[in-house]
């Protein structure tokens, strides 16, 4: 009974810890996999021995029938970063993908399905070869245990071991690899002659595992660096450039520093990019310079890496040259869902974007104001903003809410990463969390944006564009609290979203208090939702708002 977490007009429902079947693969294989050690635990364990990760992992590898030897013909682009990793690898593959090349890429997390983790030119793997390969691998580990003292890969480091496995089975040109956590010590980094390597954004972070400092972070992400391999990266925070000149000197890596991507654009149109936001050009500038140096090295006789020597360890500036027909149009098509993602359904728009960092929520939250001003230009009468916010992990939750406070928000609504009510005990393995302590969480997320919306007292001061636009009378101190991410989109959308209408199961209980706050929601010619704060949090959404990321 949840009873004590109710206050004010909070809406929770009692949860039901029936586990429900997995039907998004089949049942076997994907039952078998969430049996292995999953993130949270995992994380425990790196921070104690991360520097057996590689060897161990090397072990397994082994084990399960490959080489490193064998890896090296994947002829791989390694990308590691904080924030924008896996745009920037989407773009790369799309551009490559795009020059003719068959393509593979392994990311992570995925937001609905397993199968998203790896891709062959463009497409999640199908269910059928998934599982075909999947258990090619996992019953030699299994086969194995027990001369190895029982040791199984965990959940990240079996789906690493299967990506490189299908690549070589599935015979890609090449192979895009972004790296999970950090980078020295990441599972991806058994990796040893990677044909370019990339930096992305660096923010704070996974500060148990790779530190409470940009240095210490810009460190643990410099270790995909190799001798003589090539290495890019995008202008980063103050204190991280020394650390990643350092440990390019001292590996002997070629650094390169992107140009903007304003400067590709003097003998072609401007670039525009399929991702929206300002923070993703620098990631496209990234993508340009990484497949531009693989189709270089591509077109070397004997495809072999040639040995660049470092310039005193000092970085170097790239180059900005006219990207082809088929980068540009690269760039243009690439898709990558839950960043800076805007799905309409009906009167109810969503903007989705599974920032959970400082710099990503800022950059979230200028996203949302500028493509939501857009968007209400054409609203028909009163617009309702609605933010759904949920952090995992030791995330500051209370410095997210407070950059969010400037979007005007009518409504604050607070969820745990539950898709459904009775998948709970699914999602208490993957955080090492109860639901309770879920709940608690959401309840203090709740509080906290109360008390910045009361502190924020020159609000009715700021001059921003939409407070010339139709919006709902002030009520922006409403909040509720909600057990699942689909009980939390049924309230938002209250029958207005067709789709996520003929999803409903059952006819949820609502209290009549709850039921009264949705009066001004009813009357509002256009709902406006943000989902953000957890890449978790977006995925469970995804998977009502488009149907078809499940099939």
């Amino acid at each position: 009974d949840f009873s004590t977490f109710c206050h004010h007009d909070t809406f929770l429902f009692l949860l039901n810890f029936s586990v429900l079947p997995f039907a998004l693969l089949p049942q076997d294989a994907i039952a078998t996999l969430n049996t292995l050690q999953v993130y949270a635990a995992a994380l425990k364990e790196l921070r104690s021995k991360c520097h057996l990760q590689l060897k161990t992992m090397r072990g397994f590898l082994e084990r399960a029938g490959l080489t490193v030897d064998e890896l090296d013909r994947l002829n791989i682009i390694h990308v590691t970063g904080t924030k924008g990793k896996g745009s920037t690898c989407a773009f790369t593959e799309q551009i490559l993908r795009n020059c003719g090349f068959r393509t593979g890429f392994f990311s992570s997390p995925h937001l609905v399905q397993v199968t998203e983790r790896i891709r062959i030119n463009g497409q999640p793997i199908g269910k059928e070869l998934f599982t075909k390969y999947f258990w090619q691998i996992y019953r030699r580990l299994d086969e194995t245990k027990d001369a190895n003292g029982g040791t199984m890969p965990t959940y990240f480091g079996i789906l690493t071991i299967l990506a490189f496995h299908i690549f070589l089975q599935e015979k890609v040109d090449l192979a895009v690899i972004e790296v999970g956590i950090g980078g020295a010590y990441d599972n991806t980094n058994i990796i040893r002659r990677p044909w370019v390597c990339g930096i992305s954004f660096l923010d704070i972070d996974h500060t148990d595992i790779l530190g409470d400092t940009i240095e210490k972070i810009a460190w643990h992400k410099a270790g995909i660096f190799k001798p003589g391999v090539p290495a890019f990266t995008i202008r980063q925070p103050e204190g991280a450039m020394p650390v990643l000149e350092q440990r390019a000197k001292e590996i002997g890596c070629p650094l390169w520093m992107c140009p903007q991507l304003e400067d590709y654009q003097a003998e072609c149109k401007p670039l525009h990019l399929g991702l929206a936001g300002q923070h993703q050009r620098s990631n496209a500038s990234l993508a340009l310079q990484l497949s531009h140096t693989w189709l270089q090295m591509r077109g070397l006789p004997d495809n072999s890496l040639p040995y660049i020597t470092v310039n005193n360890g000092r970085m170097l500036q790239a180059t900005a040259f006219t990207p082809s027909p088929m980068m540009v149009k690269g760039l243009a098509d690439t898709e990558w869902p839950g960043r800076s993602q805007t799905l309409k359904r009906g009167a109810v728009t969503y903007f989705l974007d599974g920032a959970h960092t400082l710099h990503s929520i800022q950059a979230c939250a200028q996203w949302f104001r500028e493509t939501a001003a857009e968007h209400e230009r054409n609203a028909s009468g009163p617009v309702a903003r609605v933010l759904l916010f949920n952090v995992t992990g030791e995330r500051d939750a209370a410095a997210f809410l407070k950059l969010l406070v400037p979007c005007h928000f009518d409504f604050a609504v607070f969820c745990p990463c539950i898709a459904e009510v009775g998948t709970s005990n699914i999602q208490e393995k993957k955080f090492d969390m109860s639901v309770e302590e879920m709940l608690s969480r959401c309840l203090d997320n709740e509080r906290i944006w109360r008390l910045h919306n009361h502190q924020d007292d020159n609000r009715d001061n700021l001059l921003l564009i939409e407070d010339s636009l139709p919006r709902l009378p002030e009520n922006r101190g409403d909040t509720l609290v909600f057990p699942c991410i689909f009980s939390a989109l049924q309230w938002i959308t209250h029958g207005r979203n067709s789709v996520l209408s003929d999803q409903a199961k059952t006819t949820l209980p609502v209290k009549p208090s709850v039921t009264a706050k949705a009066a001004s929601l009813r009357e509002a010619s256009d709902i406006q939702v943000l989902i953000t704060g957890s890449l978790y949090l977006v995925g469970g959404a995804l998977k009502y708002l488009d149907p078809a990321s499940s099939k």
